[in-house]
């Protein structure tokens, strides 16, 4: 049996995989032309941030630079680039994603993850430790029913291989509730699989998430994921989107009311906790 949201076509099994696994995928969700313009969008974000020397903030905007070992000075991740990025924008309340998400969270949905991931082809720090997502929802009153009321959402825009380092989950645990996995540092810090064995968690267990440009995959705050270095020769970029229950959450962008997109406007609060003290631009770390 197929069902349909809002232009989106998908197994009626999709959601029921998502509840036993923890993540499912939806594949061919954006044609290449579309990708084709998320990618033009990621290559401008991409030339902008490289000039900063480091981190640089503008109100939720934020633009995370580091230096590589093997390729010298990288963009790492941009969050919420849709405040000046039209084409980014669009997709962050396209109907297909919220055809996704309604199952789940119902038709009043904000958001509070709007990020570009890049992981450059041949990067030694574009890794990402095991980690649950749910650790980064603070402050914790601000969230309420976290398991049930947050999705993250990622777009590829490259294929997603084991060689271009996929998203690796463990299936099934996001039902064992909040974990210390023994990282203060996800991005960049490597992925060893010890983490996993000191909680308990058998290595054994890890599935790759392999992706074509253009699907979503989508998975639950407490799902155990992280990911490997880019060894292929090509970059491997993923655009998130973290939705969240409007009713659930006192913080974030409005992403849709009752079923309709709502555009961005004046920056409102999300994680950035001085953001009507000092929404100038500046480079972090500044006085």
């Amino acid at each position: 049996m197929t069902v349909s949201f809002s232009s989106v076509a998908y197994d009626a099994d999709t959601v029921a995989d998502y509840r036993r696994d923890g993540f499912a995928i939806v594949r061919g969700v954006f044609d290449p032309s579309e990708i084709a313009v998320l990618a033009k969008a990621f290559d401008r974000q991409y030339a902008a941030g490289l000039p900063h020397p480091r981190d640089f903030r503008h109100g939720n905007l934020m633009v995370r630079v580091g230096s590589d070992p093997a390729l010298g000075r990288i963009v790492k991740m941009v969050q919420w680039p849709s405040y000046g990025d039209a084409d980014l924008a669009a997709v962050r309340t396209d109907m297909r994603l919220f055809g996704l998400m309604a199952p789940l969270l119902g038709a009043d949905i904000k958001q509070i993850i709007n990020q570009l991931h890049w992981k450059p082809a041949g990067s030694l720090i574009s890794d990402f430790a095991f980690h649950q997502d749910a650790r980064f929802r603070k402050p914790a009153a601000c969230y309420r029913n976290l398991a049930e009321s947050y999705v993250q959402t990622g777009i590829a825009v490259d294929p997603h291989t084991v060689e271009s380092g996929a998203l690796r989950v463990i299936p099934g645990s996001h039902r064992l509730g909040a974990l210390d996995l023994g990282r203060d540092a996800v991005m960049g810090s490597g992925t060893p699989e010890d983490a996993l064995r000191q909680a308990g968690i058998d290595p054994d267990r890890l599935v790759d998430v392999l992706l074509e440009p253009g699907d979503v995959a989508f998975w639950s705050p407490y799902l155990i994921h992280g990911s490997g270095r880019n060894l292929s020769p090509r970059d491997r970029r993923f655009y998130l989107n973290g939705y969240v229950r409007a009713a659930d959450c006192d913080r974030g962008e409005w992403a849709w009311k009752a079923g309709r997109p709502c555009p961005l406007g004046a920056p409102v609060m999300v994680h950035y906790e001085e953001l009507m003290e000092r929404p100038d631009p500046h480079y972090v770390g500044e006085g």
